[in-house]
């Protein structure tokens, strides 16, 4: 699949120049011609004969940054000097801090704010402990935990390699929701470990996102603290994407003049992302849905299913089909991937119904080619940000706890996720509606809130 230059692989490069009339386009040239895009160029020093420029530009790997580097050096008389990359400089201490919300500039400040004054603020929880939310910052504040073992599209990298997304999502909370979140990278991946010591922070948050933990862990550890605690707790790899997923699909399948009860489902994927799409598609109406894993489809009786894979077994494939992936798609109406890069090819898609919907959501390489799959089907959504429908976790999971810890529910429910489903399809209008726009952006305005009050309704009774 052809990638395209990022910001994320986005690098300064500082260097001199002769102060010729024709250098500043040769170096355009330069980047152009090797594959790069320059996103800016500014001049931060001139002389008689020389200038130094700093040339911005975006590529498509690590590898293609150097190679554009290369090229400017290749430019007859250019010296090339400090090479920054954007994304680390971005990265350089954190992203994110804590900060007062009350001055302290005396004594009298300090006496209120610490010894003697909360001394009183303690006891007044001591006697009634639901205080806490009313007198702390635990009505505000979740925990972000993850014990590093699928990490992105990176695997099991280990907890402080983890720390730069949750550092990440934590900040995304704050911009999208108001929320203070805060990361927690466990060194151990050990359930019983991670349980406890979930378990034994939870006093001080309203509630748990669970995150980048692997299957078929994560399942067992998101039960069992929901069995344990009196917060809810959120496994967004698992709701988040099951909740955009419904919504996308929702708004795809008007496009295509379809219900949800009507149309054939093949999924690719059963891991945390399948398995909770899987059951939010059943929790909302989706009748014949057909899943398969890396060993195939999977149906009732076949070897070696584990406990989570006999239950995706009972509820799905009711016709029995025993074949590959491929044969799955014959006169199916809607794809959904959450698996694997490149798959299938243009041609196995072809082999689903007419007004067909793909979504290939495996990061950053799709199941299928986005502009293969365009050619058969009517409606393609990814996981990219350089395709039209992105399908990203970042639509859900702020609005989703920001209604959850303004109605201080102590659960998370299946129709608080259909509710932020409903809400987050319906934040694009039928005179919005096209193929290419069946989920708004994450910038849109109306997203976080939509959300927030849907769940904060549903999280109510109402």
């Amino acid at each position: 699949m052809a990638t395209v230059p990022s910001v994320s692989y986005s690098i300064t490069v500082r260097l001199e120049a002769p102060a010729r009339g024709h250098a500043v386009s040769q170096l355009t040239q330069a980047v152009e011609h090797a594959g790069g895009v320059v996103t800016a160029l500014d001049v931060t020093a001139s002389g008689h004969e020389r200038l130094r420029i700093d040339v911005t530009c975006a590529a498509t790997s690590s590898v293609h940054a150097q190679e554009l580097v290369q090229a400017l050096a290749s430019v007859e008389g250019v010296t090339i000097g400090k090479v920054s990359d954007r994304t680390f400089l971005l990265h350089l201490g954190g992203k994110i801090e804590m900060q007062t919300k009350v001055p302290i500039r005396n004594r009298d400040d300090l006496s209120m704010i610490y010894t003697p004054g909360v001394a009183r603020v303690c006891l007044a929880i001591v006697e009634n402990p639901d205080d806490a939310r009313r007198l702390t910052i635990k009505r505000n504040a979740i925990a972000v935990v993850t014990d590093g073992s699928a990490v992105l599209g990176l695997g099991n990298v280990g907890p402080k390699a983890a720390l730069p997304v949750m550092e990440g999502k934590a900040a995304l909370f704050k911009r999208f929701a108001g929320i203070d979140a805060w990361p927690i990278c466990l060194d151990t991946q050990d359930v019983d470990e991670i349980v406890r010591a979930v378990q034994l922070i939870a006093p001080g948050f309203a509630g748990v996102n669970l995150e980048d933990i692997s299957a078929p862990r994560c399942f067992e550890v998101e039960r069992r603290l929901r069995g344990l605690l009196d917060i809810p707790v959120f496994h967004d790899d698992q709701h988040g994407t099951a909740i955009v997923v419904l919504a996308a699909l929702r708004n795809a399948l008007k496009v295509v003049d379809k219900k949800l009860e009507d149309v054939r489902i093949v999924m690719s994927g059963a891991g945390a992302a399948g398995t909770a799409v899987l059951q939010l598609l059943l929790a909302a109406g989706a009748r014949d849905v057909v899943v398969a894993d890396a060993d195939g489809v999977i149906y009732r009786g076949r070897p070696g299913l584990s406990e989570q894979l006999r239950w995706v077994a009972e509820h799905t494939n009711m016709v029995g089909y025993r074949g590959d992936l491929r044969g799955a798609l014959d006169g199916a109406d809607v794809f959904i991937g959450v698996s694997a890069p490149n798959i299938l090819t243009g041609a196995d898609v072809a082999r689903m119904n007419d007004g067909a919907v793909v979504f290939a959501l495996a990061n950053p390489e799709p199941e299928v080619d986005p502009a293969e799959a365009s050619e058969h089907a009517e409606v393609v959504a990814t996981g990219r940000s350089d395709y039209p429908n992105q399908i990203n976790n970042v639509l859900a999971f702020p609005g989703v706890f920001r209604g959850l810890l303004d109605a201080q529910s102590q659960e998370v429910t299946t129709p608080m996720l259909l509710a932020a489903a409903r809400a987050l399809a319906g934040v694009v209008g039928d005179e919005e509606l096209n193929a290419n726009y069946i989920i708004p952006s994450v910038f849109h305005p109306d997203v976080h809130t939509a959300v927030a009050h849907a769940v904060r309704e549903a999280a109510l009774g109402r």
